[in-house]
């Protein structure tokens, strides 16, 4: 099978449902950052493996399936999102939040290149968030909460990380 279709030359692209949309669209941009994410997101496994954090490595691994499903989603597959992913995620931030002091102040995204990593996961998670959001589908109601959590998870990786490294987080100091 030939990778190129030749299909998308025009400017369109298909849908799961096989409606073609402009590749400029806001739903091609929202499937787009969703995909975008993912592939941060296994960066971020790939830098987690090499630091040898094997508590965190299978969970990114779930994030990339579930951001897969996301992404069907979105392109309007008929796909089924189960709720318990967002307690799953919810789990997965209390135990970290267990290993680390409580906030007290704004931290600067940085750290280190593993902690540097989420945050850039994070802040791509919001964008996709703020793009599912302006589209306003009722389709996406089984994926929001999660993407939701999703960043407040990445937020709380950072931290976890730069602790687990021995580094400490950098303050803002305005």
């Amino acid at each position: 099978m030939k990778i190129y279709t030749k299909t998308g030359d025009k400017g369109t692209t298909a849908l799961s449902n096989g409606e073609r949309l402009s590749k400029a669209s806001e739903l091609l941009e929202t499937y787009g950052t969703a995909d975008e994410l993912n592939s941060f997101v296994g960066l971020l496994w790939s830098k987690v493996c090499e630091k040898g954090h094997q508590d965190v490595a299978p969970q990114l691994l779930q994030i990339q399936s579930d951001l897969f499903k996301v992404g069907g989603i979105i392109s309007q597959a008929p796909i089924e999102f189960q709720e318990e992913k967002v307690q799953t995620i919810e789990n997965w931030i209390d135990q970290m939040q267990q290993e680390l002091e409580p906030l007290k102040a704004f931290v600067l995204p940085s750290g280190t290149e593993t902690a540097s990593l989420a945050h850039v996961c994070r802040t791509v998670c919001r964008r996709l968030e703020r793009r599912m959001v302006g589209l306003n589908r009722s389709e996406f109601a089984s994926i929001s909460q999660y993407i939701n959590r999703l960043s407040d998870y990445f937020f709380t990786l950072a931290r976890y990380l730069v602790k687990i490294e021995n580094q400490t987080e950098i303050i803002y100091k305005p």
